[in-house]
Order: C-alpha cells, then structure tokens, then sequence
C-alpha cells in the first residue's frame, strides 16, 4: 500500500515533465530562430552574404591608408582565411553532441564553459556585436539615402544637411519589416540585400578602376600618394589599430551563423552541416570578390586621400552614386534584419520564459518596435561612421568571430595536445587577443577625435 502514493506522484511528475516540454515546444516553435526548420541550403548562402558584406567594405580602402600595401594586404587575405576557418568550426559543432542541436551562439557557450559561465560569457559579446551593427547600420543607411538625395536635389533641399532626419527616415521601415516572425519569412528582404552588397561592391571598385589613375590629377591635384596620411605618429599609431578593427568588422557573420544553421532541417543521413557549409563556402567566396578589389582598387585609385566609405567620396558619374547608394540603403535593410533577428529571439524567450508573458503578436510589436527605435535613438546622437566602425570591430567582433570560437574547439572537441589542431587554434587565440586590445584602442581614439568635431543632432 506505501507504494501507491510514490506511483501517484511519480506519474504526476511524468504529467507535469511531458507538460513542460510540450509548453517549451511550443515557446520554441513561435521564436524567431527556431519558427522554421524549412530553410534550403541557398538560404545560408544569401543570408551569410547579407550579414558580411554590409558597411565595413566600404570602408577598407580607407583601412588600407593606414596599413599601407604589405601590412594591408596580408592583414585582409589573413583575415579571410581565419575567419573562414572558425566560421567551419561553429557550423562543425552546430550538432557534435549526438541527438542535440546547438541553434543559439549562446547555447554553443553553454556546452563549451557550462551553463551559467557560457551565458555570461557569449551573450553579452553578442549583443554588442548584433546591436552594435544595427546602429552603425542606422547610420549607414541614413547616411546612403542623404547621399542619394544630395546627387538627386540639386537646387536648395532642406533636409540636405540634416543626417539626423535622414537616420529617422530610414529607420521607419525597419518598424514594418521587424514584425516578420522568423529567419525564413525575411528570406526574400535577405536575397535582395545580397544582390545589392555584389552590385555596389562592384560599383565602389569599377569606378576607382575607370577614374583613379586614367583622369589624374585627383583631389588636391595631387596623384595617389600611398604614403601615410600627414599625422602625427600618435594618429599613425592609433588610426593604424583602428583600421584593423575595420576589417574585423568586416567579417561578423559568425554571430548569426548558428542562428541561420537552426533554420535548416537535419536528419542522422544528411545533418545541417552539410548543406550549411555548401552555402557557406559559396557566401565566402562572394565576399572574397566584393571584398579585395574594393580595399585594393580603392586604395590603388585614391591613395591616402580616401574617406571611411568610398561611395561617399567619389562623385561621377553621378548618376551611378546615386543608384549605388540606394543599393546600400537595400542592403542595410536586409542586415540590420537579420542582425536584429537574433535579438528578438534573446528578448522575446527572455519574456515568455523567465516572466511568463503571453506569446502574442501585441508582445512581439511592442517589443521589436522598442528595440529598432532605441538603435534609431542612438544612431542619431553618435553618427561616428568610420570610428565606430573600428571600435565595434575590435570590442566585440574579434573575439565572437576570431578566438571565441578557437577556444569552444578546443574544450569541445578537445584535440590532441601540441597537435597541429591544438597548436593551430592557440596561435588564432593569441592573434585575435591581440586583434582584440589594439583595435579597441584604435577605435576608442578615433571616437575621441570625431565627437571634438561634432554637434549632435545636427
């Protein structure tokens, strides 16, 4: 007889368990990430595409300035390389422990330093990096429409002036477009926002290679000059880790990739790693063609006298700048959505999860209407485009896209001591650490110079 109230118990547990997994399942098939394992492989192609080649390519001629032809040019090809490896490493451990998958950066952390010490870790970085972009990419797009319309409006234009109203302006569309539920219902916004970042990443190189050095003299009526800007060998110093936090920017996607990697279906014949590396590896190789003849034509062109976003510097034929910068506008749609994606996933499973709110459309409007239009609010006080650009970079992208994903390797799959693996991913930790603490530095600097400048709002 004592055994029948253990039986009763032990069978309300199991209805209480089956219960919670079931509201879990549910919580999980109405957040963003998680919504729809439906995703083709071309999906991880375009939507990798869209997170890399955005506002940081505009500005790597100007880099290439302050690093010069060698240090420049090994500084991008490095970069590639590394960054292609770890990006292979996250989609690797996407699902290595058996019956699991890794949808979320964070969870990745969880497994690799343990579940408290994995948050405190990763998701702080992330957040950095995810709403970080969306305010550069704020900026960006205001800036890219003020552009187009100084080109367009040639006679006496009251909003000419005012990067501010322009930064308002384009934030508006992002409170329509944030309301799509999932990864895969922006899939279309995606698509055209790579086809965008290949077509005016060919337009920014295609006119420095027409112009540069076929119509001398250039600005100043001076010809390039590849020497270092006329500084002080402080700015020399401190603009040179700046430029290198740059192209840290430039290579961001590993801070969705999981996130996009949890939108594709996997069985035990064909996991999600297999069609995910496919996209990948073709999303590479595009950001390969946007990325080096822009840095290396641009520089060639133009030389030192170069500014920190190359379409804002050339001028003709004037007809092309302006559709080149409506293409960014496009672009920086598509990338801020799909940075923010993982954000409304934090918040919303933040909100549902620990304070028990309802699942709702009225939740997921509030919500994301807060978040676009707090990067809004902060994209119109700081418009510090090159300088953020470095100080992000360095902050937050090296170690989320350089070393962090080095380091779960080797507390995951913990290969054999002094082994090429082992030894290979320490010297990346050790670049990237470095990468880390003088692009910081670089970034803060050039943040310092620019607000001297600057009057907000203006």
């Amino acid at each position: 007889m004592a055994t029948n109230p253990s039986m009763g118990e032990a069978f309300q547990e199991h209805l209480e368990e089956n219960g919670h997994k079931k509201k879990v399942k549910n919580v999980d098939d109405w957040l963003p990430v998680t919504g729809d394992r439906h995703a083709k492989w071309w999906y991880s192609t375009f939507h990798n595409v869209t997170a890399m080649v955005g506002a940081g390519v505009l500005g790597l001629p100007n880099a290439m300035a302050y690093m010069t032809w060698g240090p420049g040019v090994t500084v991008l090809v490095l970069s590639w390389m590394i960054t292609l490896y770890t990006l292979w490493q996250m989609v690797e451990m996407h699902e290595i422990v058996e019956g699991k998958r890794f949808d979320r950066y964070h969870e990745l952390g969880q497994e690799a330093f343990g579940h408290k010490l994995g948050l405190w870790i990763v998701v702080p970085q992330q957040l950095i990096v995810e709403v970080g972009v969306d305010i550069v990419y704020m900026v960006t797009g205001g800036k890219s429409l003020q552009g187009f319309y100084k080109i367009v409006c040639k006679g006496s234009c009251g909003l000419k002036q005012h990067t501010t109203a322009w930064i308002a302006i384009f934030s508006s569309v992002h409170f329509v477009l944030s309301q799509l539920p999932n990864f895969n219902s922006i899939a279309g916004v995606s698509l055209a926002a790579a086809i965008m970042s290949l077509s005016y990443s060919t337009i920014a190189w295609c006119i420095p290679a027409a112009y540069g050095h076929s119509h001398p003299p250039l600005v100043g009526n001076q010809y390039p000059d590849y020497h270092l800007p006329d500084s002080t060998m402080v700015d020399h110093v401190f603009f040179f880790f700046n430029a290198l936090g740059t192209v840290a920017f430039a290579y961001a996607g590993h801070n969705v990739v999981l996130e996009i990697q949890a939108t594709i279906p996997s069985t035990k014949e064909r996991p999600s790693k297999v069609p995910m590396w496919k996209g990948v590896v073709l999303a590479y190789i595009v950001v390969a063609i946007c990325y080096f003849p822009v840095a290396l034509v641009g520089y060639w062109a133009y030389g030192n006298n170069v500014t920190d976003n190359i379409l804002l510097y050339v001028a003709r034929p004037p007809w092309l700048i302006a559709i080149a910068n409506l293409m960014v506008v496009v672009h920086v749609i598509g990338s801020y959505q799909i940075y923010a994606m993982p954000v409304f996933d934090m918040l919303e499973s933040v909100l549902v999860k620990r304070f028990k709110l309802t699942p709702s459309t009225k939740l997921r409007l509030i919500t994301r209407s807060l978040y676009v239009a707090f990067t809004a609010f902060v994209g119109m006080t700081f418009p510090f485009f090159g300088a953020l650009l470095g100080f992000f970079g360095g902050f937050a992208f090296a170690p989320t896209t350089y070393f962090l994903p080095c380091i779960m390797w080797l507390c995951i799959v913990k290969p054999k001591k002094w082994g090429f693996s082992w030894c290979l991913n320490w010297i990346i930790i050790v670049l990237g650490t470095l990468l880390m603490v003088v692009s910081s530095i670089g970034g803060l600097y050039a943040i310092i110079k620019s607000a001297s400048s600057y009057q907000f709002y203006e």
